[in-house]
């Protein structure tokens, strides 16, 4: 599979790897006045999506259903509030830290693979089996996203390229051509997945019609006619007047005479109105299924970017908008085809929020309890982003313009401290709770054997099932010790698992006893000297 080389790109390939475990800390939480119970354990987090992404990794690796980003579209703009050269002060110094002097001389394509692609990586450590990822994108990155994305999530999970009519009409000052349209790539993280039909609307039902008043009621013309291998034959058959028709050369007819003749008896059979025509099977509005999605999106079925700024215009009438928001019904087909009613979604450029609006949405019709996670990086991240949520779920706007709340809540976090500090030794100003989810997370204890510190057995216990018990043997202000004297202290009873992992700054038994008694000792990343 050919791939894409940039200046940098050996600097950022495994930089995931050396983004630091940071805490995430929880600064408020939101709860819609009288709002339902749905649409419930939501988060917006501020900071740079980098290190979130990487921090989220202990809890949602491999559980993440749906991912929309809408990244900037590196178009060498820097005058609107997603800077789109890349080349914001916090992106800079990134480039410096990672790339080196080599980042002094990138082109912003260059800045752009760097910046993107160690986010894609972690993106993909988070979704899940079932999961897929949706990316907004336009001309000036889509040649060079496509083979990033071929990199990591895999070429033959690619599953679609979606065009989206985002003009209303066209822009008659363009040097060459008006740009009417965005793209939506879609990758899967395996290629079994599929999206979910879509229900029918008004636009797809629009070409049905009744000319003959069938009793049946609106139905469209089929052709009668099939390629080889799904053909009943060739066979002629004649007309209400007189007229008669064969399959054209290489072509056969879809079913075979008897089921035509019978299906024309019954009225299914068109004949055109003189009754001279081809025939042709009608397809009837009342038998058909569900939309399978198609890859064309038109502004009046998603919106389009002047909908989306009268949409963001209702929420803040007194401020300036986003340039470019995306339609919340954009979002909504997305999770419409994407997850099902207790998804996790997860937006890392969420920009205005417009993800959050489109979960809720769709909460609020089909009574789901989809979770979004939102991340922004700019410092509107409470006032924009948290805000709009906060609107969308209380209700906004006055009088006849009034929208009503949809309910549900959400956590506010920023980004705190790395676990481990940059000698590598752990970063004991962190909660102790922090520290435990992220030493359960390194172990691999599945969520269902995790415990909290509040167990029957010992307030060290990380994890336990019939096979092993994970215990962390840790004081903030003493070192600890795996000795006789602590083991007196675990009391299994008949919950005893077969092999016990120890965590403790030293261990003070022999090897031959823990050999004997299946113990497993691991030393505490600390600095222990200060004891």
């Amino acid at each position: 599979m050919p791939t894409l080389t940039w200046v940098g790109k050996d600097k950022v390939v495994n930089h995931h790897h050396e983004v630091p475990f940071r805490v995430m800390d929880r600064q408020y939480s939101f709860n819609a006045a009288g709002g339902e119970a749905k649409s419930a354990d939501n988060r917006i987090i501020h900071g740079d999506n980098l290190e979130v992404l990487k921090s989220l990794v202990p809890e949602f690796e491999g559980k993440v259903n749906c991912i929309y980003i809408d990244p900037p579209y590196n178009t060498g703009n820097e005058g609107w509030v997603y800077n789109d050269a890349v080349n914001d002060p916090k992106i800079r110094k990134w480039l410096g830290q990672v790339v080196g002097k080599e980042g002094e001389d990138l082109t912003r394509h260059d800045k752009w693979l760097c910046m993107m692609y160690p986010r894609l990586k972690l993106l993909h450590r988070l979704m899940a089996h079932n999961g897929s990822i949706w990316v907004s994108i336009d001309d000036n990155a889509i040649g060079i996203l496509r083979p990033i994305m071929d990199e990591i999530f895999g070429a033959g999970n690619f599953v679609a390229n979606i065009i989206w009519e985002k003009a209303d009409s066209p822009r008659n000052s363009a040097r060459q051509f008006s740009v009417d349209h965005d793209y939506i790539l879609v990758y899967a993280k395996n290629f079994d997945w599929q999206p979910a039909r879509l229900p029918r609307d008004e636009e797809s039902n629009s070409i049905y019609r009744n000319p003959d008043d069938d009793p049946l009621g609106d139905w469209i013309p089929g052709d009668p006619y099939a390629n080889k291998p799904y053909s009943k034959g060739q066979y002629t058959i004649t007309g209400p007047t007189g007229r008669e028709f064969s399959p054209p050369p290489g072509r056969y007819w879809r079913i075979s005479e008897e089921k035509l003749r019978e299906m024309d008896k019954d009225g299914r059979i068109w004949w055109g109105p003189t009754g001279d025509a081809r025939p042709s099977i009608k397809r009837y509005l009342n038998e058909v299924s569900d939309l399978v999605p198609r890859t064309i999106w038109t502004k009046e079925s998603v919106g389009s970017n002047r909908s989306s700024k009268n949409e963001l215009r209702g929420l803040f009438p007194d401020t300036s908008s986003f340039d470019t928001p995306k339609p919340s019904a954009l979002v909504e087909r997305i999770l419409r085809m994407a997850t099902d009613k207790n998804a996790v979604v997860l937006d890392s450029f969420a920009g205005s929020g417009t993800t959050a609006h489109g979960v809720l949405k769709l909460n609020k019709e089909d009574g789901g309890n989809r979770r979004f996670i939102l991340v922004e990086m700019e410092d509107y991240a409470e006032t924009v982003t948290a805000e709009r949520v906060r609107r969308v779920m209380s209700g906004y706007g006055d009088g006849s313009k009034a929208v009503a709340g949809l309910g549900g809540n959400f956590d506010y976090y920023t980004m705190g401290e790395p676990i481990f500090l940059e000698s590598g030794t752990l970063n004991e100003a962190i909660c102790l709770e922090a520290i435990r989810r992220y030493v359960a997370y390194s172990e691999g204890i599945p969520d269902c054997d995790r415990t909290e510190q509040a167990n029957p057995y010992t307030r060290y216990l990380l994890g336990l099932n019939r096979e092993t018990a994970w215990i962390f043997h840790y004081e903030a202000e003493q070192s600890t010790s795996l000795d006789l004297d602590f083991l007196s202290t675990l009391k299994f009873g008949n919950a005893k698992p077969s092999t016990a992992i120890i965590y403790a700054d030293r261990c003070l038994l022999s090897k031959e006893f823990m050999v004997k008694h299946s113990i497993i000792f691991k030393k505490i990343p600390r600095d222990i000297t200060r004891f």
